[in-house]
């Protein structure tokens, strides 16, 4: 049984930062990638970033490119999420999930990359989330 943790969450102020962590277990396949999505009340799920365990390829959207980092343990799967420079636009809950990259399609083609980091849609495996507001 597949399963995702997220913890890390918090209250901060704008300007500040948070290191969110992600760690599964149950997974089996040797080639994955990792992805944050978040989700604000009334809004759709969207992708935010994602790292490809084979070659460390990383996607970022365009909304927090240059204040968020993604990477990963060197030997678990489990991955942090540091978020610098916060704001309050990104107030919401942040899911991990998992993905297979068995023929390694995710890592070789940053396209197929980031539209897969970017759609929820058809995605199996999901945390329970963690909640990151961002307020003055």
């Amino acid at each position: 049984q597949v399963q995702l943790v997220e913890s890390g969450g918090g209250l901060v102020q704008p300007g500040e930062s948070l290191r969110l962590s992600c760690t599964v277990s149950g997974f089996t396949p040797s080639h994955y990638v990792v992805a944050w999505f978040r989700q604000a009340p009334g809004k759709e799920r969207e992708g935010v970033s994602c790292l490809a365990s084979s070659n460390g390829l990383t996607y970022y959207s365009d909304s927090v490119k240059g204040r968020f980092s993604i990477s990963r343990h060197s030997t678990k799967i489990m991955v942090w999420l540091q978020m610098n420079s916060l704001k309050p636009e990104d107030t919401a809950a942040y899911y991990c999930t998992i993905v297979r990259n068995s023929r390694l399609e995710y890592s070789t083609n940053y396209q197929r990359l980031a539209q897969r980091c970017s759609d929820a849609n058809g995605l199996e495996y999901w945390g329970q989330g963690t909640q990151v507001t961002v307020s003055a």
